[in-house]
């Protein structure tokens, strides 16, 4: 597996420890930035990060902000992404098993170093489910090339 990272100034002493636990595991990663805690935007790392996961260079990608909340936001404009923010590992699991999310993001002013650890192990042995849930996710792409896929309530 090869993994994109990225993060915005701030997260990015959370991306470093996130970092730290891919080597441990031997899984392939690449740094996309930023590569230290001076300010600058969010949306230019997840935007590499979600192009480079998108174009499968990448299978999946870990993007950290202060909140996570910006870096997902930004990822999700890119086709084909599915950044889902992750502050517990329920969420992580989750995320990958029904969502098939091919990026996590997380913040670093909400969460410490060992419990985003946890979330990227429970994120990284998701097993994506299947079933009714691979429906839903063709419903997604459906509305990203602008059509209406199956029944949609308004």
């Amino acid at each position: 597996m090869q993994v994109a990272v990225g993060s915005d100034h701030g997260g990015f002493k959370l991306k470093r420890e996130i970092i730290d636990y891919l080597k441990e595991q031997g899984i392939e990663y690449q740094d996309f930035g930023t590569y230290s805690t001076d300010s600058v935007d969010y949306p230019d790392f997840a935007r590499a990060v979600a192009e480079a996961v998108a174009a499968g260079k990448y299978e999946r990608g870990i993007l950290c902000c202060g909140t996570g909340i910006g870096v997902s936001i930004a990822a999700n404009k890119v086709a084909g992404i599915r950044a889902a923010l992750c502050h517990d590992t329920f969420s992580a699991r989750m995320a990958g098993e029904h969502n098939m999310a091919n990026i996590i993001t997380m913040g670093e002013r909400v969460i410490g170093a060992g419990l985003a650890r946890e979330i990227v192990k429970a994120w990284l042995g998701a097993k994506f489910a299947g079933g009714r849930h691979a429906r839903r996710l063709d419903k997604i792409a459906a509305m990203e090339k602008g059509s209406v896929a199956g029944n949609v309530c308004r």
